[in-house]
């Protein structure tokens, strides 16, 4: 065999959702590319801010010794300074620039983590429906995957949570704005996850960590609120990254913050920095670095997104679908009139009409959305939607 066994089996499970992507194009030669909606994708589609173009041109045009070489692994010191005054502002806590690591994107930080905490067989939980990514990312590092499902409103499971925890449990990966549902975790939720992970701590002897994956926390609409996990449990790391916020993922620019009284602080610091290198990272892009730290408010218009969010919502409830509305993202997480979720993402394939299946988050019998797209194409695209109900109704 020429593939590793792993890497064969990452294929396989992911196989369905490259062959949606493979007919997708060719449903876009097919028909031309303004006759496919095409809703699987979470790309940002709205402009960078502004003044993200002005401080890019800024530091492209600077001619200074090494301005495209390397610098410390952990990234260039001004930046992380002025990452760690925001998140001190912010969460009124005291982060300084030890306890910032830039990275490629949350990607790379979440796998550099991983790396840096798990030992062969350790487990980490994770909650359905998840990230796709987030089982890869923890089998990378020769850890173990623990689901725990959602309840109905796709709210954390505090009892399945309780029962899913052992002694072997290294970390807990939470999502809050949440991709695929939209779903913003309020603090009770919080709070109750934040006394379990406690309990369980002081139960096995040994600290069990929160990573709380952030990059959509600033694309919260205005009927909800973002609760930073942090506040609500001391162990937690936070991992985020500009690419949704300010429309720039092929950017790949991000980073990972540790509260300095984390328990292990320092000796996870170097480990994540180290990681950094040896994974393959080496550092978080140079401009990129130098331009964030310039935008740290800068955002998206998000009212865009809350726009496109309340057509799809109430044209979908309308038709007659169940939807429980997004409180943020750019997503929301439709449940499937008929229970086989990939049949009926054929259904509306055959309209012209492209979603990814919810059994690729874990959760069968949804079907994602990403409204990363203009409002003349989502409106274009609801009779679609209305045509592929009516055929199994």
């Amino acid at each position: 065999m020429m593939l590793s066994s792993q890497v064969k089996g990452f294929l396989e499970n992911a196989s369905w959702i490259r062959r949606m992507f493979e007919i997708g194009h060719e449903l876009k030669k097919k028909y031309g590319y303004q006759n496919v909606f095409d809703f699987t994708l979470g790309n940002p589609d709205l402009p960078p801010p502004a003044d993200f173009k002005k401080h890019l041109i800024e530091e492209a045009s600077k001619d200074e010794p090494f301005i495209h070489g390397y610098m410390s692994n952990a990234g260039y010191e001004d930046t992380r300074e002025a990452i760690a005054k925001n998140l001190s502002n912010e969460l009124d806590m005291d982060f300084n620039k030890k306890n910032i690591i830039m990275t490629c994107g949350a990607a790379g930080g979440m796998n550099v983590i991983l790396r840096a905490i798990l030992n062969p067989g350790d487990k980490v939980v994770i909650l359905s429906p998840y990230f796709v990514e987030y089982k890869f990312y923890i089998l990378n590092h020769q850890g173990q995957v623990v689901i725990s499902e959602t309840d109905e409103t796709f709210l954390p499971n505090i009892e399945d949570l309780d029962k899913k925890i052992d002694d072997r449990t290294k970390a807990i990966i939470i999502n809050t704005p949440n991709n695929p549902t939209g779903r913003v975790y309020e603090d009770m939720i919080l709070i109750d996850l934040g006394d379990l992970l406690l309990k369980k701590s002081k139960e096995f002897g040994k600290p069990i960590y929160l990573l709380s994956d952030e990059p959509y926390k600033r694309i919260v609409y205005s009927d909800h609120k973002f609760y930073p996990p942090i506040k609500y449990y001391r162990n937690t790391m936070i991992v985020n990254s500009f690419s949704k916020d300010l429309s720039i993922p092929g950017e790949r620019i991000g980073y990972i913050a540790m509260p300095p009284d984390l328990d292990g602080v320092r000796e996870i610091i170097e480990a994540c920095v180290l990681c950094n290198r040896i994974l393959g990272f080496i550092n978080a892009p140079a401009i990129m670095q130098r331009v964030i730290k310039n935008l740290l408010n800068s955002l998206v218009d998000v009212n865009l997104y809350m726009k496109r969010r309340d057509i799809f919502y109430n044209s979908l409830i309308e038709m007659g679908y169940k939807v429980i509305k997004p409180g943020g993202t750019f997503y929301m997480f439709p449940e499937s009139p008929i229970k086989d979720d990939i049949e009926f993402s054929k259904i509306l394939m055959n309209e012209q009409v492209l979603v990814t299946p919810g059994s690729g988050f874990g959760r069968k019998g949804y079907f994602r959305i990403s409204y990363c797209q203009d409002e003349k194409i989502i409106l274009k695209s609801l009779e679609r939607f209305y045509s592929a109900i009516k055929k199994v109704e």
